[in-house]
């Protein structure tokens, strides 16, 4: 495996570049948001996971502004929310979000879960191809779909829909089984984010991660996110905790074996969060 660190990328389908590890800020307080962003920042990361749902976008615009980086240095992220589905909502939506961060540009903005129907879901996807070539954001992707939810977009786009599938952003960790998903993304050179990689820190206390994490002297949630790297997702580790950040980024400098990662194919299906991607609409 090649090695990497914390400012190796992908090459997205839309010719940008994303780092191969991202810092989430779902959940992370407005208040506290600014403060958590910068944290990350001086850390190492260049790549920050928001969305409208989130509240927080002010605070990571607020990070990026008063940090020493030039824009151009770190990869931003947003979401269309639910609420927002649909060509005028979503643009409206977009507009405000720009705003809201006090940027330029996204370079990502996905339409963060399949709801409201297939007309819903190809007006917001024609909004953000819009903005991509308007230059509002660079890339432009998915979360939460199921395969069906894709297959419908691939065809939408290959009949003359426009824009790239660029990237697509799933709950994703060892107790969570989405290779249909992933393999169907993976065969298309589309860039899988794993989101809660640590499951909102429900399995830590597994005896499986104990383990592993011991012959590298390494805690549990390093081993998730190791465990995620190797098997070419981009994770979003989520923390406020600044000793929680580094150690979160520490993930470089060991590589799991094959004999630890079949440990870790439980084949289990188990969200601990919302699951769009079976939603049949």
């Amino acid at each position: 495996m090649a090695k990497h660190t914390l400012q190796s990328t992908h090459k997205l389908l839309s010719g940008y570049e994303i780092p191969v590890i991202g810092f989430g800020v779902y959940m992370i307080p407005p208040s506290t948001t600014e403060k958590a962003v910068q944290e990350a920042l001086k850390v190492g990361f260049r790549h920050v996971d928001s969305a409208i749902m989130y509240g927080n976008e002010k605070g990571c615009g607020r990070a990026l502004q008063n940090s020493e980086l030039d824009r151009s240095e770190i990869f931003l992220t947003t979401k269309i929310p639910p609420g927002s589905m649909g060509y005028a909502p979503t643009k409206r939506a977009i507009s405000k979000s720009l705003q809201d961060a006090a940027t330029d540009y996204f370079d990502l903005i996905l339409i963060h879960a399949p709801y409201g129907g297939q007309e819903a879901r190809l007006g917001s996807w024609r909004a953000l191809v819009e903005a991509q070539k308007a230059g509002h954001v660079r890339s432009i992707g998915v979360s939460n779909y199921g395969v069906h939810h894709l297959e419908e977009l691939e065809d939408y786009i290959k009949n003359g829909g426009g824009g790239e599938i660029s990237v697509g952003q799933w709950e994703l960790h060892p107790w969570l089984d989405h290779s249909d998903i992933t393999d169907w993304c993976h065969s298309r050179g589309i860039v899988v984010e794993a989101y809660s990689p640590l499951a909102h820190g429900e399995r830590l206390d597994e005896p499986v991660l104990a383990s592993i994490g011991k012959k590298y002297g390494k805690s549990p949630a390093q081993v998730m996110i190791r465990w995620s790297l190797q098997l070419g997702f981009l994770p979003l580790p989520k923390s406020k905790t600044p000793v929680r950040i580094r150690e979160n980024a520490d993930v470089f400098d060991f590589e799991l074996s094959r004999e630890d990662m079949a440990q870790l194919d439980t084949g289990e299906y188990a969200p601990t969060d919302w699951d769009p991607t079976v939603d049949e609409d």
